[in-house]
């Protein structure tokens, strides 16, 4: 009998239940559950529907506890057991608010939304903060949106914030606002954390205004909070530990990287960086690097690239009339005749949540005075082609800033798919590329569950599992 492990991966497109467990000394994934997720607009605002995420969160419980039923009964695998514990990882920087009573605060911003551009200039400079928490200047940092809680009258009636992870963690152990801690990782994502003390800054939280009885004292990962609640367990036919894992994605996707390796955390978002200290250099600043919490209390110090979202919003505008393969092939098919140096900075802020991304993406190559797109391959090619110059300067200035060479990278998530933009990833950067495992934020989710209930197949650490249960392709 084997202990199985349930990553509940929550992403800001859609959300996956994904149990995993060790059979013949390879991390074995299933996926029982998937649901679509994504933020709603009401009265010109982006917010969660959060009922409707723990709705889901539930019903993939349910999934999972008659996915093992099942095969508990066929007998059908010597890996058969129970659920050991749950961990839940989201994106970062979003939050719930609680009254005094532990009753949620309506509504719940998404991070996208624009209510944050009037509170983007401080009293405290943006250059005294990242000599504090090293984390780049966004304007969905969760700084800006408790500014603009603050200013709202919203803080006024709360007494506690809780990231979205350590929130739908402790409404399963039906403790709410009882005993918390802040997750280190996601903690590290609200830009009001010391890098190097791993504690929150309060000199950023008294020269804002920002009151510091919303949090709770930081812990690093993986620790354990509770089990279901006893209804709850009734309900889903089953009780569970639950566990606090690096419960921001890319945090628990890293954990399958090893230390000391360049990677590139691929999806919605790039995130592209290594493991290692804090580097909060001027330098580093205005680079445009974070440096955000690792799973073994390290930082990751990276860079936030637009990612997929912007082949995923050209594809939503074109109808979705193509699949990704389908616009992957096309713009194999443009590369043929495109235009030398046909590329864009798709990092640029217009990028991040427009009316209309391709309007934008040709609008930035008329500025530029280049050959504008105009056919579903020539925005493809455009697309990919950008995004991995992007890769490049990145690396080039991670390089300069570090004074480190990296032979190759690492590309993990459901990008690490992409072979079209691993291969012009291996061009515009000439490094080695590295590809897999697909699923890294769930099997980084996984493994720490395991790390907490001191599973023997972690005990000398990750690596060595990793490479023996995943095919990792290179480029």
């Amino acid at each position: 009998m084997k202990d199985y492990y349930l990553a509940i991966d929550l992403g800001a497109s859609g959300g996956r239940h994904i149990l995993g467990c060790v059979e013949d000394e390879k991390l074995i994934l299933q996926e029982v559950y998937r649901f679509n997720n994504a933020p709603v607009k009401k009265d010109n605002s982006l917010l969660w529907g959060t009922g409707l995420i723990y709705d889901e969160i539930i019903a993939g419980l349910k999934a999972c506890s008659q996915w093992i039923k099942e095969k508990q009964s066929g007998g059908t695998l010597r890996s058969v057991g129970t659920l050991r514990s749950v961990g839940i990882d989201t994106w970062g920087v979003d939050y719930v608010l609680l009254d005094k009573d532990g009753k949620l605060i309506w509504p719940v911003f998404a991070y996208r939304d624009s209510r944050t551009e009037a509170f983007l200039n401080t009293s405290m400079s943006f250059e005294d903060r990242y000599r504090i928490t090293g984390i780049a200047n966004q304007p969905f940092n969760t700084i800006y949106q408790l500014l603009a809680d603050k200013a709202s009258g919203r803080l006024d009636k709360a007494e506690r914030m809780l990231q979205l992870p350590e929130y739908f963690s402790q409404v399963l152990t039906g403790n709410l606002p009882g005993k918390q801690y802040s997750e280190y990782t996601m903690a590290s994502t609200t830009a009001l954390l010391d890098a190097r003390k791993k504690v929150w800054a309060e000199e950023i939280f008294d020269k804002l205004g920002i009151p510091l009885k919303l949090m709770k004292p930081v812990r690093e990962p993986p620790y354990e909070i509770g089990c279901l609640y006893e209804e709850l367990q009734d309900d889903v036919g089953m009780n569970t530990n639950v566990v606090m894992v690096a419960s921001h994605d890319t945090a628990s996707a890293v954990a399958t990287v090893k230390k000391d390796s360049l990677y590139i955390s691929s999806g919605t978002w790039s995130l592209l960086g290594v493991t290692g200290d804090p580097v909060l250099s001027d330098e580093a600043r205005e680079a445009g690097y974070t440096n955000e919490g690792a799973h073994n209390g390290s930082i990751r110090f990276l860079k936030n690239i637009m990612g997929l979202w912007v082949i995923q919003s050209v594809r939503h505008e074109l109808n979705d009339a193509y699949s990704f393969a389908e616009l992957e092939n096309m713009a194999r098919e443009a590369e043929k005749t495109a235009p030398k140096d046909w590329t864009i900075d798709i990092n640029l802020p217009q990028f991040l949540a427009p009316e209309s991304m391709i309007a934008e993406i040709k609008n930035e190559y008329l500025r530029l005075g280049k050959k504008v797109p105009e056919s579903p391959a020539e925005l493809a090619f455009s697309v990919y082609t950008s995004l991995a110059q992007c890769y490049k300067t990145a690396i080039d200035d991670l390089e300069k800033i570090t004074g480190k060479k990296y032979p190759s990278i690492s590309i993990i998530g459901g990008g690490s798919k992409d072979a079209y933009l691993n291969t012009l990833t291996a061009k515009y950067t000439g490094k080695t590329v590295f590809a897999g495992p697909a699923e890294a934020t769930a099997v980084g989710n996984i493994l720490l569950q395991m790390q907490a209930a001191g599973d023997p197949a972690v005990k000398d650490g990750f690596d060595a599992l990793v490479e023996r249960s995943f095919d990792i392709r290179e480029f």
